[in-house]
């Protein structure tokens, strides 16, 4: 019992002491839900930048690579860091949470735009000749038929994103303590201890990064059965 003591104190004074739990559930909401909506404002600004890169027109082509070649060539934090100290450093009246949507948003977007633009590039040249032959304008053949089916497609993909977002979120917590990385922060300057409240985080991170790889994997297995014609 006395080898197990320790953790046991350390885990009561980093959760159960004034209830400091509440701490880490309200950390996991923003995480949660920063991670949702930048992965969800990400898909509109990807599609937007896939269909540039894939435009024939070519300045959409090189804002389009331009935007992608910039976020993906520079790291997650300075790019945080640049929104929430010099873009909307006069802005402090915006919740720390939107901001990271905003700058999270941005970044994803980028990797999404790649995403997406592979899974048109998937979808077979027969599938627009036909809607063409059907009467159908380019931009209809590529909303009726190529984005549903490259969605589709993508679909695993984008929900392995949000799986990286939700551990990139943990940026957030290195300017502003709402989030689950921040909570392990507010512990530490509570009990002086780094060890538990840090183990703690990593923790809970894995469990929540297990449950949604959990659920890709039998998102995967329904669209592979759905795709079975024998």
């Amino acid at each position: 019992m006395d080898f197990f003591q320790p953790m046991l104190n350390g885990l009561y004074a980093t959760f159960i002491y004034d209830d400091r739990w509440v701490l880490f559930v309200r950390g996991i909401g923003y995480t949660l839900l920063i991670s949702l909506f930048a992965v969800l404002f990400g898909l509109i600004l990807g599609i937007i930048a896939a269909l540039g890169r894939l435009s024939k027109v070519k300045i959409f082509n090189w804002i389009s690579g331009l935007y992608i070649d910039i976020i993906r060539g520079t790291p997650t934090m300075v790019q945080v860091l640049i929104f929430y100290f010099v873009i909307l450093a006069g802005a402090r009246n915006i919740p720390a949470w939107f901001i990271g949507v905003i700058a999270f948003s941005i970044n994803s977007g980028a990797y999404i735009a790649e995403i997406v633009r592979g899974g048109i590039l998937s979808i077979d040249k027969g599938q627009t000749e036909a809607g063409r032959s059907l009467g159908l304008t380019q931009a209809q053949t590529m909303r009726l038929i190529i984005m549903p089916q490259t969605l589709k497609n993508i679909l695993p993909a984008l929900v392995n994103e949000f799986i990286v977002l939700i551990k990139e979120t943990a940026v957030i917590g290195m300017i502003n303590n709402i989030d689950l990385l921040g909570a392990a922060k507010k512990v530490q300057t509570l009990t002086y201890d780094f060890l538990w409240p840090l183990v703690s985080c990593a923790a809970i991170y894995y469990v929540i990064i297990k449950i949604f790889s959990v659920l890709l994997s039998r998102l995967e297995k329904r669209l592979r059965a759905s795709d079975d014609r024998r």
